[in-house]
């Protein structure tokens, strides 16, 4: 009895210690915001705090930055406030370093930097083109802009920051009865390969239907559907990719960094102001927590990246994002009528999102 007894103690004692290793193991994946421990005296989650008014801000003028497409270039195209350039991220228990272009060039010298998804992605790789040129103006660069990879080539240091337009990272295909979205199809990785850093970002097309809608049935194995519940879509194909990242990323030569989700702020009821979008917003919201709390897509974004073997940091923009509803360039946007309440300007919050990039390399 007594034998039994301790054999069964020391089963469960074991079972507990793989669930914590586990449950750790996890946690390193997905929630690996806490930098800086030995600099700083403590852990800084570099994601908790709240903005406070910069007046040094911002760190260029899009006037001077060749990278911003129309859609971006608020200033150009009329905003008449310019306080929303003036705001920066304060985390809770540490200060942010202050972004220096050159240092960055100096420690990605003959790397390669991709980043790879939608128009967000587009809007923090033109953000980072533009922060580093601010620092190196006189620098030789090189631009090649195609279909769907576009490239910056910072000639001096040999450094390379590419674009692969791919909004759903996973494969759309046109075939015989249209355009098909593969959820289990990860082709289109193969551009991916052999950079030094990946940073990844999906999900704003995933609730796209009508005219806006990028395919017109989607595949999941054998079975072909005219649609399908779009979180369970996007969690589908984010478990493609993270299935390509355990299979094609050696953590030794390539850093993975998954973009988080990039807010919307076209219903003012998200932020207790029911009758408002963010047209004609010009100031943060106070405080650190935003009163509709996380989008869905946040949780499967977390779930995916907790089961992938391979190190992925989460570069979890989404609250600190979600309290910048003036941060949008609502009817300033060279693209023509309406109101983007999706996307953001340029000088603006996407370089807070390279800030805490480079703090993520630095500190």
């Amino acid at each position: 009895m007594g034998f039994r007894f301790r054999a069964l103690s020391l089963l469960l004692l074991l079972l507990l210690f793989l669930f914590l290793l586990g449950a750790a193991k996890a946690e390193d994946f997905y929630n690996i915001s806490n930098v800086g421990s030995s600099k700083q005296g403590r852990g800084c989650n570099l994601f908790q705090g709240k903005w406070v008014f910069d007046p040094s801000l911002p760190l260029y003028e899009s006037s001077n930055c060749p990278f911003i497409d129309p859609e971006f270039n608020c200033q150009k195209y009329g905003r008449p406030d310019r306080s929303y350039l003036k705001y920066t991220w304060k985390p809770d228990f540490c200060d942010l370093p202050r972004f220096n272009g050159l240092e960055l060039l100096s420690r990605w010298r003959g790397k390669r930097i991709m980043f790879v998804g939608d128009s967000l992605s587009l809007n923090m790789w033109q953000s980072l083109t533009c922060m580093i040129l601010a620092s190196a103006p006189k620098a030789k660069i090189s631009i090649v802009r195609r279909e769907s990879l576009s490239t910056v080539i910072f000639e001096e240091y040999g450094v390379s920051l590419l674009l692969h337009r791919t909004p759903y990272l996973v494969d759309v295909v046109r075939e015989k009865v249209g355009r098909v979205l593969k959820l289990d199809s990860i082709e289109g990785g193969n551009v991916w390969k052999g950079m030094d850093v990946l940073i990844f970002n999906s999900w704003h097309w995933w609730t796209h239907t009508g005219r806006s809608q990028a395919w017109d049935y989607v595949q999941v194995g054998n079975a072909v559907k005219k649609d399908m519940d779009r979180l369970e879509a996007f969690y589908q194909g984010l478990t493609t990719w993270a299935r390509w990242v355990d299979m094609n990323v050696d953590p030794r030569k390539t850093r993975v960094i998954f973009q988080g989700i990039s807010p919307t702020h076209y219903e003012g009821k998200d932020w207790n102001q029911p009758r408002r979008s963010c047209n004609g917003e010009s100031v943060p919201l106070s405080g650190s927590l935003y009163p509709a709390g996380a989008p869905p897509a946040v949780e499967i974004v977390k779930r995916v990246l907790s089961r992938i073997r391979k190190p992925v940091f989460l570069l979890d923009i989404t609250t600190l994002s979600q309290l910048r509803k003036d941060a949008h360039p609502s009817t300033y946007s060279g693209e023509g009528g309406g109101t983007d309440c999706s996307h953001w300007c340029l000088p603006g919050l996407p370089d807070t999102w390279n800030q805490l990039l480079y703090a993520v390399f630095t500190m």
